[in-house]
């Protein structure tokens, strides 16, 4: 026999309450049976007889002699006590066709943020939905079985303290300081704004180098190699693109270029002026401050993303034109939190 010959209703997948424990007290002390309580309490025999068990109270009478009594207070405490230990269920439950899903985007380099914003996006294909603090969580507690926290090629985001320090480059007196830039440039209002830098790679391997430019609005991004870090090497790339897009194409897209004051971007002269018109410029150069990287903030961004590709300390001579599309490709349809989940691409040409 068993709970299915109760004269009330079950207490299937149901725990036990405080009021249910005090009348099995009482009834313990009728001296009633265990299918007794069973039936009044609508639950199986053996869910007394564990009840029973747990909610024992060691007592010693008169004559020095101990004897156990189920005590309902010391049940329900143990209860608690328990249920506060358990901790939190987590929230992905078994559903391993969403865990399945997360680990594919983790090891195809793709931030925990981009993987929320999946989710959220096609609520029907997965049981629940994930914030980014909760999958970090995750990778942190190693709930995945195939990645972890140390998968993630960039870890959370934690920003510096500390004033900025916008001093003057002493080595650069005659170019234009950012402070001449455009309203319409710092606040992002339009489209042919860059920011421009150099990667490089292990030093005593290789001179190879990669030039990026990151659109201020959109985030495009250009990556062109370099066979070395000198100002003739970016001036020379600068002047393909020119050749390749014309004059007029080349300074409708970059209205303006800013970079950093690094011995290899000096040549502002050079750079502004036009390859194919002596008496035109193709462009204006502005150089932020020195040991100011977040003036390039949008290119510094993209140049972490790039080293999820080329880590640190690689030879970029290795890496062939095709490889370095693929990289650029990847990073032009990356959809990104700041452009709501648009990528670079589809927002330039939302924009153009």
């Amino acid at each position: 026999m068993g709970y299915s010959h109760c004269s009330r209703e079950t207490h299937k997948n149901k725990h036990l309450t405080y009021r249910e424990r005090l009348r099995i007290e009482v009834m313990l002390k009728e001296k009633k049976s265990t299918f007794e309580i069973s039936k009044a309490i609508g639950c199986s025999q053996r869910t007394i007889q564990r009840e029973r068990r747990r909610g024992q109270v060691q007592f010693t009478n008169t004559y020095l002699k101990h004897y156990y009594v189920y005590d309902a207070d010391y049940a329900q405490n143990d209860y608690i006590k328990n249920r506060e230990c358990k901790g939190a269920n987590l929230k992905i439950g078994h559903d391993h066709k969403l865990c399945e899903y997360i680990e594919e985007q983790i090891k195809a380099k793709v931030s925990p943020d981009v993987i929320a914003s999946h989710i959220r996006m096609d609520p029907m294909k997965y049981r629940v939905t994930l914030c980014t603090k909760t999958i970090y969580n995750y990778l942190e507690k190693n709930i995945f079985l195939e990645v972890s926290y140390g998968d993630l090629i960039c870890g959370r985001y934690s920003k510096k303290r500390g004033g900025p320090v916008n001093r003057p480059s002493y080595k650069n007196l005659k170019g234009r300081s950012i402070e001449e830039r455009d309203e319409v440039i710092n606040e992002r209002k339009e489209l042919g704004h860059w920011e421009m830098d150099l990667i490089v790679g292990k030093a005593g391997i290789s001179k190879a180098t990669l030039l990026t430019m990151t659109e201020r609005k959109s985030r495009r991004e250009i990556i062109r190699k370099l066979p070395d870090k000198t100002q003739a090497g970016v001036i020379h790339a600068l002047d393909v693109m020119e050749r390749q897009m014309g004059r007029k194409a080349f300074r409708d897209t970059f209205k303006s270029i800013t970079v950093d004051n690094g011995t290899e971007f000096l040549n502002s002269s050079e750079m502004e002026r036009s390859c194919l018109s002596k008496k035109k410029a193709r462009t204006v150069v502005y150089y932020a401050h020195p040991y100011s990287a977040y003036e390039r903030g949008s290119n510094e961004n993209l140049n972490r993303m790039i080293r999820r590709f080329i880590p640190k300390g690689s030879d970029i001579g290795k890496y062939t034109k095709k490889d370095i599309q693929r990289i650029e490709n990847w990073l032009n349809n990356y959809p990104r939190k700041i452009l709501n989940y648009y990528s670079p691409l589809e927002a330039y040409k939302m924009v153009a």
